[in-house]
C-alpha cells in the first residue's frame, strides 16, 4: 500500500493553545502535525503521512458549526487526504462530541474515511454510534501512544478496504452491526459450558452483551409548594474558595455540603467553581449563576415556597463515572430526606 495521506483534527488543548481560557480559539489549518500529531506521524512511518492538522476552541466549534464545517470541507476538497483522525478525545465530552460530529460530516462530503477514539463514557460515542468507527481508548492522555497505535492500526485497514474483525478482537465500540460467525461448538454445549462457569465463579464472557440501564421514574409532583423546603444541588463543582473536600476538577468521586445561611445573594468570589469543563470565570464573578439563592430567596419572600435547605450539595461531574455519581445521589437524597427537603434544584453547567 502506498503511502496515505491523513489529517489530523485537534481541539484548543491539544493542539497546545491552552485550556478553557481560549476554547472560543478560532479554526487554524496548520500544514504540519503539532501536539499529539508529531507521535501519530512517528507511529505511521512509511504507511502515512499526517500532511495537516486542523484545529479550534471546544467552544469555537459548536458556535460555529455550519461555517466550521463549510471551510474543512474545502480543506478536503482541495488536499484529498485518504483518512481524517480526529482526536482521540479519551474522555473529554465536548471534544468527543465535535470529533464525532466532524467525523459524520466528512465521511458524508467526501471521499475519506475517517475515525477517532473515546472512553466508554464519553458522550461522542452515542452521537457517532453507528456512522463513525470509535476506537477504545483509556479516560485520560496518559493512554496516548496505545491510543494512537490502535487508531493507526484500524485506520490503516479503512483505508486499504481490509475487512475488519469484530468490535472486541479490533478494539473498537459496536456499531450495531451483527455478523453470522460458523463455530466448532453449537450453542447448547457453549450455554452449559458458560452456566457451569457461572456457578464455579470462573470469569467467563457472554456471546450476548446486555447493556443494563437503571429505568427511573420521575416523582410526584410536589403537592403544596407553599409548605416545601427547597434545596440546591449542584454537579458544577462549586466549593469554598479553599476547596475544603478537595474535589478534583474532572472524574471525581468525592462531594461537599456546605452553608450559606443568612445570605440573600452570594457575592464574587464566595464560592468558586473547580470544574475542568468549561470557562468557570463567569461563575465565579457571580456564584448565584450557578447557585441561584438569589432567586430562591424571592420565592422563599414571596411566600411561594416555604424555605430554603439552608446547605447546598455539591460535586464536579465532569467526566464523573456512573458508578461514583449514583453513590454521590444516593447519599444525597439520604441527607435531604433526613433533612425534611421536598424538592431539589440541579441547575446545569
Amino acid at each position: 500500500m502506498s503511502e496515505i495521506k491523513i489529517v489530523h483534527f485537534l481541539n484548543q488543548f491539544f493542539s497546545g493553545s491552552g485550556g478553557e481560557e481560549v476554547a472560543d480559539e478560532p479554526l487554524k489549518f496548520h500544514d504540519q502535525p503539532i501536539g499529539p500529531g508529531v507521535l501519530l506521524d512517528k507511529i505511521l512511518g512509511k504507511n502515512g503521512k499526517v500532511i495537516g492538522t486542523i484545529s479550534c476552541g471546544d467552544n469555537y466549534f459548536f458556535k460555529n458549526e455550519n461555517s466550521v464545517y463549510e471551510e474543512i470541507n474545502k480543506f478536503f476538497k482541495a488536499n484529498s487526504p485518504d483518512l481524517l483522525i480526529a482526536g482521540p478525545a479519551f474522555n473529554a465530552g465536548r471534544y468527543g462530541l465535535a470529533c464525532a460530529k466532524l467525523c459524520k460530516e466528512i465521511s458524508l462530503q467526501n471521499d475519506c474515511k475517517v475515525i477517532t477514539g473515546m472512553f466508554e463514557e464519553n458522550p461522542g460515542i452515542d452521537a457517532a454510534k453507528g456512522d463513525v468507527l470509535i476506537v477504545q481508548t483509556g479516560s485520560s492522555a496518559g493512554d496516548m501512544e496505545s491510543a494512537l497505535d490502535k487508531i493507526v492500526e484500524i485506520g490503516l485497514k479503512l483505508v486499504s478496504g481490509e475487512k475488519l474483525n469484530s468490535a472486541q478482537e479490533e478494539g473498537y465500540f459496536p456499531s450495531g452491526v451483527r455478523y453470522n460467525i460458523q463455530l466448532e461448538t453449537s450453542a447448547s454445549p457453549r450455554a452449559v459450558d458458560m452456566l457451569l462457569k457461572k456457578i464455579k465463579g470462573v470469569p467467563f464472557v457472554s456471546e450476548l452483551i446486555v447493556p443494563v440501564l437503571d429505568k427511573v421514574d420521575p416523582p410526584e409532583p410536589i403537592s403544596d409548594l407553599k409548605k416545601a423546603v427547597i434545596a440546591i444541588a449542584s454537579e458544577g463543582g462549586m466549593v469554598p474558595p479553599d476547596n475544603p473536600h478537595k474535589i478534583p476538577g474532572s472524574r471525581t468521586n468525592k462531594w461537599g455540603m456546605y452553608s450559606f445561611s443568612g445570605k440573600k445573594e452570594l457575592e464574587q468570589d464566595s464560592f468558586i467553581s473547580i470544574h475542568g469543563g468549561f470557562n468557570t470565570v463567569f461563575v465565579n464573578e457571580d456564584p448565584d449563576r450557578i447557585i441561584p439563592l438569589d432567586a430562591l430567596r424571592i420565592f422563599e419572600d414571596n411566600g411561594e415556597i416555604a424555605k430554603v435547605y439552608e446547605d447546598f450539595f455539591s460535586t464536579c461531574g465532569n467526566g464523573g463515572a456512573f458508578g461514583h455519581m449514583q453513590e454521590i445521589g444516593q447519599s444525597w437524597a439520604k441527607e435531604l430526606k433526613n433533612g425534611g427537603v421536598a424538592g431539589v434544584i440541579l441547575p446545569a453547567t
